[in-house]
């Protein structure tokens, strides 16, 4: 699928801010070791640019 990216929880909300998590769970992902496909829009590559030590591109 073109234009596409995947995106995995690679840490816990646990003790992280309320927005945090809030952006985290907008993504998508539940649990640790999720992975989702989602469409690489702006949106969400600024919705993982915000957490990127929660979350991870999968290639």
């Amino acid at each position: 699928m073109a234009n596409t990216i995947k995106v995995e929880q690679v840490r816990s909300l646990i003790g992280r801010p309320a927005k945090h998590r809030l952006i985290v769970r907008g993504l998508g992902l539940k649990r640790i070791r999720h992975v989702r496909e989602l469409q690489d829009t702006e949106t969400v590559r600024g919705m993982i640019a915000k957490v990127p030590h929660l979350v991870r591109v999968v290639e």
